[in-house]
This record gives structure tokens, C-alpha cells and sequence, in this order.
């Protein structure tokens, strides 16, 4: 049976598939274990956790300190490097045997491809870019997205597992409590799985400015920069700040800048100390990303502009008659603090 009927099963394990890159687990699959927890309780059933690898034996019980009750350990130098059918297909099997209730998965270039091809499989449904799950008075789960302006609630009632994907940054890391325990099962991983791509080398590039993530200053552009010209000084004051370069989709559609900057529902998660907001209107797709930020600014020309209602101070102003007072207004005040 590749799926569960809700009426025909009491709840199954809350599941989190976790990523690693070089042994090292991902941050959104550890705040997923951190949700996954309080969803189990409420529930009242097992958080398990499967991760694939190589050498990832010492990892597993950072996963039980999260609040994993059980591991799944694949381990084997084939799994040191995602690929896509073979992780699928360990992934499937073992769903099919567990019978999860729910399946969460970090909204990461894997997990975006590795989720639909497992929900395929067990012809289940799945919602991406989650930004809250929670469970309704049925004890379904409540899958919050972007949408229409405001949040749309989807569920699943009929098929199991519910699965969805959350970005990083949209749930807390969980406190790890290195005297929890729990059980760490070896996974069989079959060597025969026929594979159309096979991973033969890994070149990473080295990453350029300040990383979206962890930045504690961000300045993001949107289409009211209007053309490459406005978003290059866009990209200035972002230099002046020291700043991460973030972007919504506009800007990215119109080439002014990558894939890597768009901030919101389907991409980066932020939690800067200093939000800048130049050009953009401040849709709920781009503003879902910004996650307790603790000081939001935004310049836009338009006083009516629904960002203004989003942030701590705004500024009516085109941004780029703006941004070379605003630039050089910073570079005098870094004068100062030097002379100091």
C-alpha cells in the first residue's frame, strides 16, 4: 500500500527527512525536528528522523538531542552526496513500512526536488514553502502559505502522510538536550538501485558579500529600482551598510540580479537586526521572509505604498534621487566613529 487512509489508521510518527552537506547537518532540519517535537506531543506519538550519509554516526545523536525518539541511519559512501532516485527510493520503502502520518522536509534545492518525487511515489499531496503548520480541531495538519494577499490553510484529510516543505529561519532552533536518548537504526541501502545520474564530482563556489542568512544587516531592492542601473545603487548602499544583498522576484525576473538574493515564500528566509526595503511594495510573498527583524525601514515613492504599513520608519522619496545622500550620509558618520 503506497498510501494511509486517515479513517483506517491511528496516528503513525511525525517524520522529519534531514539534510547534511559534509557531515554537517543543516540548520532547517534541525528547527524542523524542534516543530516536529511539538507536533508529536500534541499528537501523542514518536518524533523519527531519517538522514542519509556517510559517517554520520556522531550526527545521529545531535538529531536525538533535538528531539528525535528515533533515527534512521543510512551510511554508505554512495550516500555521501544527494542523488535524487536512490534517495527517493530509501526514502519510499521506508515510509511504506513506518506508515508516518506526517513528513517534513527542509525547502533547500534538495529538498524541493527530493519532496515531490517522494510524494509521487506515495501518491500523497504536499504543500510547499510552508511559513506555520499547525493542527486543527480534527488533529489534521494546517499547512499556512502565502497567497491571495493574505495566508491561505491547506490540508490534507483523506491521504498520509502530510507532507510539506518549510524554508529555514521559519521555525526557532530547538534547545539541544545532549541527555536525551533515543535509537539510531542502520538503514539496509541497496546497492543495485538503477540510477539514471550519478553525482561524479562536487565543485562549490565560493560564496561572494555578506550570506542572506546570517546577515544582521540586509538591504533588499524590488522593481522600483527600474533598470540595472537603480539596482546597481541598490547593491552600493548595501556596500555602504555592509550589508547582504537581498532582492524580491521582480528583481530577479528582470536579470538585474540572481536567484540566490530573492527573499520570501520561495526563497531565503532573513533575521537581520536592520531591514532596508528600497523599491519594493511589500507583498506578502517577500515580507514572509523577513523574520523578526528587529528594525524595518523602507523607501519607496509612493506614500501609499502597503510597506509603509509593514515597518518601523519609512522614507517618500525616490530611492534613486535617495540613495547617493543616503550613502554618503553613512560614509560621514563611519568618519566619525573612526576619529573617535
Amino acid at each position: 500500500m503506497k498510501t494511509q487512509n486517515k479513517m483506517e489508521d491511528t496516528c503513525g510518527p511525525v517524520w522529519v527527512i534531514a539534510e547534511q552537506v559534509d557531515c554537517r547537518i543543516l540548520t532547517v532540519s534541525l528547527q524542523l525536528v524542534g516543530q516536529a517535537r511539538r507536533l508529536a506531543d500534541e499528537l501523542e506519538t514518536t518524533v523519527e528522523v531519517v538522514i542519509l550519509g556517510y559517517r554520520m554516526q556522531a550526527q545521529s545523536h545531535q538529531l536525538l538531542a533535538a528531539g528525535a525518539d528515533r533515527v534512521y541511519l543510512g551510511d554508505a559512501p554512495d550516500l555521501s552526496s544527494y542523488e535524487p532516485e536512490i534517495y527517493t527510493e530509501i526514502m519510499v520503502k521506508l515510509a511504506e513500512l513506518r506508515r508516518p502520518d506526517i513528513i517534513l522536509i527542509g525547502s533547500t534545492s534538495t529538498g524541493r526536488e527530493l519532496a515531490p518525487l517522494i510524494a509521487g511515489r506515495l501518491e500523497t499531496g504536499l504543500t510547499a514553502h510552508c511559513i506555520d503548520l499547525v493542527l486543527d480541531e480534527n488533529k489534521n495538519l494546517e499547512q499556512r502559505v502565502p497567497a491571495y494577499g493574505g495566508l491561505l490553510s491547506i490540508i490534507c484529510p483523506e491521504r498520509r502522510p502530510q507532507m510539506a516543505t518549510v524554508a529555514k529561519g521559519v521555525f526557532p532552533m530547538p534547545e539541544l538536550d545532549e541527555s536525551r536518548t533515543g535509537e539510531i537504526v542502520p538503514l539496509d541501502v541497496p546497492h543495485e538501485t538503477p540510477r539514471r545520474i550519478q553525482t561524479l564530482e562536487i565543485v562549490r563556489e565560493e560564496p561572494r558579500g555578506v550570506p542572506l542568512e546570517s546577515a544582521s544587516t540586509v538591504v533588499a531592492g524590488g522593481a522600483g529600482a527600474g533598470d540595472l542601473e537603480g539596482w546597481r545603487m541598490i547593491a552600493d548602499l548595501a556596500k555602504a551598510f555592509n550589508a547582504a544583498l537581498g532582492s524580491t522576484r521582480p528583481a530577479v525576473d528582470e536579470g538585474w540580479t540572481g536567484l540566490e538574493t530573492m527573499i520570501g515564500q520561495s526563497g531565503k528566509m532573513v533575521s537581520p537586526e536592520l531591514y532596508v526595503g528600497v523599491g519594493l511594495s511589500g507583498e506578502l510573498q517577500h515580507m514572509v521572509g523577513i523574520v523578526g527583524a528587529k528594525v524595518m525601514v523602507a523607501i519607496n515613492n509612493d506614500p501609499k505604498s502597503p510597506v509603509f504599513e509593514q515597518v518601523d520608519y519609512g522614507i517618500v522619496d525616490d530611492c534613486r534621487e535617495f540613495i547617493p545622500v543616503f550613502i554618503e550620509k553613512i560614509k560621514e558618520y563611519q568618519e566619525v566613529l573612526v576619529a573617535c
